[in-house]
């Protein structure tokens, strides 16, 4: 059995612990890697042989969110994990994001990093821990990998960068910045950011890579004491030969195209005919085999690569013929789609995206069943990428895991510029439908769902724009490109999307090719995209300067109100019986929260305040002075007991129930008679009620001193009416000429 070691390192307050030898030992590497009561194990393993009839490195990471790591029993029929949830699947893929550049180009063998929870204590998080881990793994395993990398998240609460503040300390800041990289360079950020300026941004990006610097040290020291030998792979053979004799009969004829042809559908098809001829030259029926053709077509892409690259460094012209600063053109609409709630659709050059807005109730906002002490959410952001936006075909099977990360980008993007639930109760959902793709449908996206955002009517405080930047450089020369397209973005060195307002950013991804990227760079870059968005923002505005001022008249109208939660049982009713009449009589959808807030949602506000109605008679409590019309619901000698609220009575004494002297209370009154009364006394939970002050006309006072007087004994200041006694059998109108059957179950009067 391999000894176990442990070994422990400082990241920001917090000791990260990191152990090896116990668990998994038939995986190529395996580690733990615990912060406070958190617990990742990751383990990576490489196939004996390599996949055959690949061009591609096939690398999977996965996270397995396991509930037993915080105490709980998955939910549903089945009791057991299913699929990952979208938190696993963002932290896998921000996993990926920076392993994936440090493996070797012409590995073919699998690889797979699975990381699986073990323990959460709902207050460390777990998502720079699964990338430490996944680093620490690999690098001590016998899979080829020039790591290691270490991750961090930075939170800025005050006017202080915090290392890895906790679910509760994230609370209190306006940043979320989570960062992987090397010893020399950052390699991967994700960040959402509550309007955070440049210059502080690169601050924290300086502060964050400072702060992983120990553990890369770390995990280098592992590798010397306990590492594996790197295992060989098989290479496949590169015919250098025809490589070279394919570079020299092409590089004319692409530059040629390159030149020529600014367009992309043109210029694609230029190359593919170039393609074609050149693969024909080069093969016959001896040697038309399929690694011959991947190698002639290899060999021509690589020129098209060395081609592009160099004309950007050396011209400073790009392949559609803009300069590095220069955005395609720009256009944006809203209101295009009938129905929706709000739809806002976002050009830029060949790239649009389509988001429509749906506002609903509390009740939908999306509930959790994970790993995160976060249990719900009110803003959701989804986005589609259909095969038809490239002019492609493939199989529709739900969304892939670029899709759901990009959905989460934009959802980064727009959250601190959302009402507060107080202000705005509603549950938000947009979906952001990709039209056509040439780079950058995330930042569209963003672009396009602030636009249905406001076409909605929702309150946003201020509009959000995104743009993606590229960069070209040979180690002496770089280029930063403002608004890459598809093939920048296949052929360059860097994916930087910024987006935010007029103010500060709001959400940042960045992924990086090479090992190096100085700080200089990056703050170019991002004071090019704050220049490209003000230009963005210039355009949306010309089409929606500012949020409507009301909703489409297909959103719901909702009202807030408060009852006491004591009441709520009353609202509800036996087996919901009452909330389910009120919501099928006022064609209303009710929301109750445990505090006592009732959100009350229909299209029809007059249906919506009618529902209001019904329940503020359910859950109001009586006052003294008064005046209910209530129902006689039990008669006895000395007086009778009238509901004046649902399941609330109070009692009416024989002096007080008319004008004069009453013998009997059924002489005046049967069970089921409506009747007006005062409240005239609570007390130790009994309510004492008269009849007699609503016939008199008294007030409070008046009402309460001839209470006590009949209370004392004799008519307690009855006296007689002309024109007789009380009729018998009355239902409802007596001489006070004010009682009226009550509608919705115990209205005041």
């Amino acid at each position: 059995m391999t000894e176990n070691k442990r070994y422990m390192v400082a990241m920001g307050s917090h000791d990260l612990v990191v152990e090896t030898g116990k668990l998994a030992q038939q995986a190529g590497g395996a580690v733990t890697v615990r912060e406070g009561d958190t617990m990742i194990l990751a383990t990576a393993t490489m196939s004996t042989h390599p996949r055959q009839g690949i061009d591609f490195f096939p690398l999977s990471v996965d996270l397995e969110e396991r509930m037993y790591a915080a105490g709980r029993i998955p939910g549903g029929w089945f009791r057991r994990e299913g699929r990952p949830p979208v938190s696993a699947i963002l932290v896998a893929r921000m996993t990926d994001r920076p392993l994936r550049p440090l493996f070797p180009k012409d590995l073919r063998n699998e690889v797979q990093v699975i990381l699986t929870s073990l323990s959460h204590d709902q207050e460390h998080q777990h998502d720079i821990v699964s990338i430490n881990a996944a680093s620490a793994a690999l690098h001590i395993s016998d899979v080829p990998w020039e790591g290691p990398i270490g991750a961090v998240r930075v939170g800025l609460i005050g006017d202080q960068f915090v290392i890895n503040p906790t679910y509760s300390q994230m609370e209190e800041s306006r940043l979320d910045l989570k960062l992987a990289g090397s010893a020399d360079a950052i390699m991967m950020v994700e960040c959402a950011a509550n309007e955070v300026g440049e210059a502080m941004m690169v601050e924290a990006l300086q502060f964050g890579h400072e702060a992983i610097q120990p553990f890369i040290r770390l995990v280098e020291m592992m590798r010397e004491e306990i590492g594996k030998p790197k295992r060989d792979y098989e290479v496949k053979e590169v015919d250098q030969v025809l490589y070279d004799e394919v570079e020299v009969r092409v590089k004319e004829q692409v530059q040629n195209i390159l030149q020529s042809y600014y367009d992309r559908d043109e210029r694609n098809a230029e190359l593919e005919d170039l393609r074609e001829q050149v693969v024909v030259e080069y093969t016959d029926e001896e040697t038309e085999l399929a690694e011959r053709l991947a190698q002639v077509r290899s060999a021509i892409s690589s020129v098209i690569k060395q081609e592009i690259r160099a004309r950007i460094l050396e011209e400073g012209v790009r392949p559609d013929g803009r300069d590095y600063v220069t955005i395609r053109p720009l256009s944006a609409e809203v209101g295009i789609i009938p129905r929706t709630h709000g739809s806002g659709l976002f050009s830029r050059g060949e790239t649009q995206v389509l988001s429509l807005a749906t506002l609903g109730t509390p009740r939908e906002a999306q509930e959790f069943d994970g790993l995160e002490p976060v249990t719900s959410k009110r803003y959701l952001h989804h986005y589609n990428f259909p095969p038809y936006s490239t002019g492609e075909t493939w199989f529709l099977r739900g969304p892939k895991r670029r899709e759901i990360g990009h959905g989460m980008l934009a959802e980064n993007a727009m959250i601190p510029v959302l009402p507060d639930k107080e202000e705005f109760p509603y549950t938000i959902r947009v979906v952001s439908e990709v039209m056509s793709s040439n780079g950058s449908t995330s930042q569209a996206s963003i672009c396009a769902s602030t636009l249905a955002l406001m076409d909605a009517g929702i309150p946003i405080s201020k509009p959000v724009a995104g743009i993606a930047m590229g960069l070209i450089t040979d180690g002496e020369r770089n280029a930063i490109l403002t608004d890459i397209q598809g093939m920048e973005d296949h052929l360059g060195d860097m994916d930087f999307k910024v987006a935010g307002t007029r103010d500060g950013i709001t959400a940042l991804q960045m992924d990086i090719k090479i090992k190096g990227l100085s700080n200089e760079i990056m703050a170019q870059a991002l004071q090019q995209a704050n220049d490209a968005r003000m230009q963005i923002l210039d355009v949306m505005q010309a089409a929606i300067a500012e949020p409507r001022a009301d909703l489409s008249p297909y959103a719901p109208r909702m009202i807030t109100m408060h009852i006491d939660i004591d009441k709520i049982r009353n609202v509800i009713g036996k087996g919901g019986e009452t909330i389910r009449a009120i919501q099928t009589e006022t064609d209303t959808k009710i929301d109750i929260e445990d505090d006592g807030t009732v959100y009350i949602a229909s299209p029809d506000g007059d249906k919506a305040m009618e529902a209001r109605a019904r329940i503020e008679a359910l859950t109001e409590s009586p006052e003294e002075g008064r005046i209910y019309t209530g129902k006689v619901v039990r008669i006895e000698n000395y007086g009778v007991f009238v509901e004046i609220l649902p399941g609330l009575d109070g009692m009416v004494h024989v002096s007080q129930l008319d004008t004069i002297r009453v013998e009997k209370p059924s002489d005046l009154v049967n069970l089921g008679d409506e009747i007006m009364v005062m409240v005239t006394k609570i007390e130790n939970g009994k309510i004492r009620l008269s009849r007699q002050a609503v016939l008199e006309g008294w007030s409070l006072e008046e009402a309460q001193s001839h209470d006590r007087g009949s209370s004392s004994g004799g008519g307690g200041g009855s006296r007689n009416r002309s024109g007789g006694g009380g009729n018998r059998g009355r239902s409802g109108g007596d001489r006070s000429g004010g009682d009226r059957n009550r509608s919705g179950g115990g209205q005041r009067r």
